[in-house]
């Protein structure tokens, strides 16, 4: 059900209620704007937003399902499965603000006009009556703009690609600190300028965003990550400062040190044109991230060595355990903390693999260590190349081209997705009268040693012959290591 015909529904229920209801925020942004559709709408209930939602509940007679929350005097009902989903949010008009230290926002009952006053920005501080799409089978822009309440001149900043807060920045960010990130997000996202007032106040007020919680920042920053270009956030977030209470660790890459006449790149300008070379190549967030996080050991592991210069050994180790310490504070999923970590700890790995003489063994490493991430691992590589030489890059860019064609033919010579011994452990535990334990353990892994070491294929007749050969040493071995 596309967002119009739903309105349509909610006049019917509003008519019916004698209630007013208003279409704001977002939906009316976009729909002036000429946007896409968006498949969430907001909605402001002159009244309780509540009681509204539950009539049009009944009235919708189980189409979709009620999600409330009666301390905010809010509900939401979503329609749909997937990518079909639609999610409409009532709220009575109210207004809400933050205390000094808290996290939760204290709601009071408002006018409309009050309800618009408080929204982070005047392009977002629009609402248009519901009854206003009634018995318009095709509502354009142009008859609708007539009917736009804006008491702020939203219509006005929208034309000029500005975002500025309907009341003076400094209360609108007290308000609610998050707004902060959302300036930063819309600027990429709809490709507008913050006004300078408004990016004042940002800086000014950029401690303030301690006091939200960790997954509604991580849900801003995500957001950021997935605009067309990212580097216009990262660059905002970093000018206003908010990036050093999010990601510090990505902070301290900013910056070039000289010494004796050696000088590195400036290694944050670097990991913000990866990020744009990841956009370029494929909307997938977790990747972007990954990109920004790539280098973050770099600043703990630079040194500068005589005869060689500046050097960063071992940072993707580093930066690996600092994934963990990020995810923590980010509260990122289990999964997406893994997935992070796998790409920081390996994203060095493909450049070793450039020489001609490298052998396969040393390839079928690189395929089992990254596993399904390969692909992206060879992305984040390929969007590591951020030298203004016309030919370094080619010549790069080539050697990666080399690099997966050589993988390619490992994987269909050698059958290595979602590798592990073709001779199992309970097989080995059946030949050798074994219960689990280590030296099962270490039986199969000299098993799949043997196979990455390119001695003998990934097949399980192979792999039964070399385990009948080397069965003796470690059974020897282990009773050995008993009688100590």
């Amino acid at each position: 059900m596309d967002a119009i015909k739903v309105i349509k529904k909610i006049n019917t229920c509003a008519k019916k209620e004698k209630t007013e209801v208003y279409a704001v925020g977002g939906f009316v942004r976009d729909y002036i704007l000429g946007r896409k559709e968006k498949k969430d709408v907001d909605f402001v209930v002159v009244g309780s937003g509540l009681e509204f939602a539950k009539k049009f509940d009944l009235y919708m007679k189980e189409a979709g399902s009620l999600v409330e929350f009666p301390d905010f005097d809010t509900a939401r009902y979503v329609i749909g499965e997937g990518a079909e989903k639609m999610v409409v949010e009532f709220a009575g008009a109210r207004s809400e603000n933050y205390e000094a230290t808290s996290r939760k926002p204290k709601v009071v009952k408002a006018s409309l006009e009050q309800d618009l006053s408080r929204r982070d920005f005047t392009v977002n501080a629009m609402a248009v009556p519901v009854v206003a799409f009634a018995g318009i089978l095709k509502p354009s822009i142009k008859k609708i703009v007539g009917l736009v309440i804006d008491p702020f001149n939203g219509q006005i900043d929208l034309e000029n690609k500005t975002l500025r807060t309907p009341l003076d920045p400094d209360i609108t960010f007290s308000d609610d600190p998050l707004r902060m990130l959302r300036a930063v997000r819309f600027a990429g996202q709809l490709e507008f300028l913050i006004d300078s007032k408004t990016l004042k106040s940002i800086n000014d007020n950029f401690d303030r965003l301690k006091i939200i919680s960790a997954e509604r920042i991580q849900e801003e920053l995500l957001k950021m990550l997935a605009v067309k270009t990212p580097s216009v956030c990262l660059a905002l977030m970093f000018q206003t400062k908010l990036l050093s209470l999010v990601l510090p660790e990505v902070v301290d890459l900013d910056g070039v040190e000289e010494i004796f006449g050696h000088q590195h790149k400036n290694n944050l300008v670097h990991t913000f044109k990866v990020v744009d070379n990841i956009a370029q190549r494929t909307d997938k967030v977790m990747l972007r991230f990954a990109g920004l996080l790539h280098d973050i050991g770099k600043s703990k592991t630079k040194k500068l060595l005589p005869k060689i210069g500046w050097t960063f050994y071992a940072h993707e180790f580093v930066g690996k355990k600092m994934v963990y310490q990020i995810s923590k504070r980010l509260k990122l999923s289990k999964n997406d903390t893994e997935y992070l970590a796998n790409l920081v700890r390996w994203h060095q790995q493909p450049i070793s693999l450039m020489d001609d003489d490298i052998t396969d063994s040393a390839v079928r490493r690189l395929i089992v260590a990254v596993g399904e991430e390969l692909n992206d691992l060879l992305i984040l590589g390929r969007s590591d190349i951020t030298t203004g030489n016309p030919y370094k890059k080619e010549k790069r860019l080539k050697n990666y081209d080399n690099l997966e064609e050589r993988i390619k033919q490992v994987l269909e010579r050698d059958q290595l997705r979602a590798f592990q011994s073709p001779f199992r452990g309970e097989d080995i535990m059946k030949e050798c009268g074994l219960k689990p334990g280590p030296t099962v353990g270490r039986i199969k892994e000299a098993i799949e040693e043997a196979i990455l070491d390119g001695k003998i294929k990934n097949d399980y007749n192979e792999a039964k012959q070399y385990f009948l050969e080397i069965r003796k040493e470690y059974l020897d071995d282990a009773k050995d290591w008993e009688r100590s």
